[in-house]
C-alpha cells in the first residue's frame, strides 16, 4: 500500500499525460537510434517531396510535358516511400502508450506533416489530370497540324498543275521563282481574256452614259456581222480592245520604242516575275518612263480615241496628261492599267520560252475549224446547210507554245441562238 500522499502524486502525473496512437516513449527507450533513424528519414523524404513539388510547379511555366512526367514521376516515388516508413512505423509499434509533453510536440509536428502530404497528394492528382488534358490537346493540334498539311499539299499539287508551284525561299533577284511551263503561259491566256472582258464593261458603260449609239457603234468596229442577239454585240468592243492590244505582240519590243539593246530570255522572265504580284499603279509610280511605263501610254492612246475620250470627260485632260508623261491615278486609267499589265505580262512570258510562243490571229469571214478556234457562245445553232460557218469577230487570238496549241476565241457570224 502506497501512502495517501503518494498515490494522488501519481494521479496528478498520470493526468498530466496524454494517449498517442503511436508508441513513441516505448520505441525510443527500446532502440532510440533506430526511432532518430526513422524519423530523420521522415523529415528528409518530405524535404525532397517539397523539392518534387516545386519541379513539379516549374514544369508547368512554360508547359513542359517531359518535365512534367519526369516530376511527377519523383512525387509519386517520394510518396510512396513516406508511406513504406509509415507502414514500417506502424508494424514495428501495435500499441498505444502514455507520451509526454514533449513527445506530443514531436507527434504533432509529425501530424503536420502528414497532413501536407495530403495535400501534395490532391496537388499531384490535380496536376495530372492537367497533364491529361493538356496531352488531348496536343494530339488535337497534331491531327489538326496533319490535316492542314495534306490540304496544303492538295493546294501544292494543284499550283504545280497550273504552272503556278512557289519555293520556300526566294531566288537571288528576290523572286518568288514559278515553274516556266505551258500551264503557266494558258493561265495566264485566260487572265488576259478575262481583263479585255472586264474592261469592256466601264467602256460601254461610258458610251451609255456619253449617249452613244452602240449599234452604230458595234456596226463601225465590223460592219458585216450578223448577231444571234443583240446582247451579243458586247463582243464587238471586246474584239475592238482585243485587236488594238495584241498589236505588235508578235514583235518582240512589243512596238515600243527601245534602246539598242538585247534581251535574253531570262530577262524576260524576270520582268514577268516582277510586275506579276505589283499593283501597275506602283510600279508606274516607281519608274513612270520604264519600258512598262511607255507601253501603257502607248495602248492607250490607241484604245481610247480622242472623240471617245472627250464624250466621256467632256475634255481631253487626260489624254494630254499621258502624253505628257503621266500615269493618272483616275479610276478609268486604273482600270485600263489592268488591262495592261495582263498583255504585257503575256507578251514577257512568249518570249520567256525557247522557242518563242507564237501567236496567230484569225479575220472576220474567215471559215470557222474548230481545231484552231472556239466559239465564245455555245448555244449556238447550225444552219442545215452545208456551208461552214464564218468569222464574225475574233475575242481573243490563239496561240502556239512548242507542239501544243491554245485556240483562237471568236464569235460566229449568223448563226441561231438556242433558246
Amino acid at each position: 500500500m502506497l501512502p495517501t500522499g503518494a498515490k494522488e502524486t501519481q494521479l496528478r502525473e498520470s493526468n498530466s499525460q496524454k494517449v498517442h496512437p503511436q508508441p513513441i516513449e516505448e520505441a525510443m527507450n527500446q532502440n532510440p537510434e533506430a526511432m532518430e533513424t526513422l524519423i530523420s528519414k521522415v523529415f528528409m523524404n518530405i524535404s525532397s517531396l517539397k523539392s518534387a513539388y516545386i519541379e513539379l510547379q516549374a514544369a508547368h511555366t512554360p508547359y513542359d510535358p517531359d518535365k512534367i512526367h519526369t516530376a511527377d514521376k519523383l512525387v509519386i516515388s517520394e510518396l510512396k516511400n513516406l508511406s513504406e516508413l509509415k507502414h514500417f512505423y506502424r508494424e514495428n509499434n501495435p500499441k498505444p502508450v502514455c507520451v509526454s509533453p514533449q513527445d506530443s510536440r514531436l507527434a504533432a509536428e509529425i501530424q503536420e506533416q502528414q497532413s501536407l502530404l495530403k495535400t501534395y497528394e490532391v496537388m499531384v492528382k490535380k496536376f495530372q489530370s492537367e497533364i491529361q488534358n493538356k496531352d488531348s490537346e496536343i494530339h488535337q493540334l497534331q491531327q489538326q497540324i496533319e490535316e492542314a498539311s495534306q490540304k496544303r499539299a492538295k493546294l501544292e499539287k494543284n499550283l504545280k498543275l497550273r504552272g503556278l508551284s512557289t519555293k520556300e525561299s526566294e531566288d537571288e533577284n528576290g523572286f518568288f521563282p514559278v515553274d516556266l511551263t505551258p500551264d503557266l503561259f494558258t493561265s495566264a491566256v485566260e487572265v488576259a481574256a478575262k481583263a479585255i472582258h472586264d474592261f469592256s464593261k466601264p467602256l460601254i458603260n461610258m458610251m451609255k452614259a456619253a449617249g452613244w449609239d452602240l449599234d452604230a457603234a458595234a456596226n463601225s468596229i465590223e460592219p458585216d456581222v450578223v448577231y444571234a442577239k443583240r446582247a451579243h454585240k458586247k463582243y464587238a468592243f471586246e474584239s475592238y480592245i482585243c485587236q488594238r492590244m495584241f498589236s505588235g505582240f508578235e514583235q518582240e519590243n512589243f512596238s515600243v520604242k527601245l534602246d539598242n539593246t538585247t534581251a535574253t530570255k531570262e530577262s524576260f522572265f524576270h520582268q514577268f516575275l516582277a510586275l506579276r504580284e505589283m499593283d501597275p499603279l506602283d510600279m508606274l509610280g516607281q519608274n513612270p518612263d520604264s519600258i512598262f511605263g511607255k507601253f501603257c501610254r502607248s495602248k492607250y492612246l490607241v484604245v481610247v480615241h480622242p472623240k471617245m475620250e472627250a464624250s466621256f470627260f467632256g475634255n481631253l485632260d487626260q489624254r494630254n496628261y499621258v502624253m505628257g508623261g503621266g500615269h493618272p491615278r483616275t479610276p478609268f486609267y486604273q482600270a485600263f492599267l489592268k488591262l495592261t499589265k495582263s498583255i504585257w505580262l503575256l507578251h514577257r512570258l512568249a518570249y520567256s520560252f525557247e522557242p518563242n510562243v507564237k501567236v496567230f490571229q484569225v479575220k472576220g469571214g474567215s471559215e470557222f475549224s474548230d481545231v484552231y478556234m472556239e466559239s465564245v457562245v455555245k448555244n449556238l445553232i447550225m444552219d442545215d446547210n452545208d456551208e461552214k460557218p464564218k468569222i464574225g469577230l475574233m475575242v481573243m487570238p490563239g496561240f502556239w507554245i512548242g507542239g501544243s496549241l491554245i485556240q483562237s476565241k471568236v464569235y460566229l457570224s449568223g448563226m441561231k441562238a438556242a433558246e
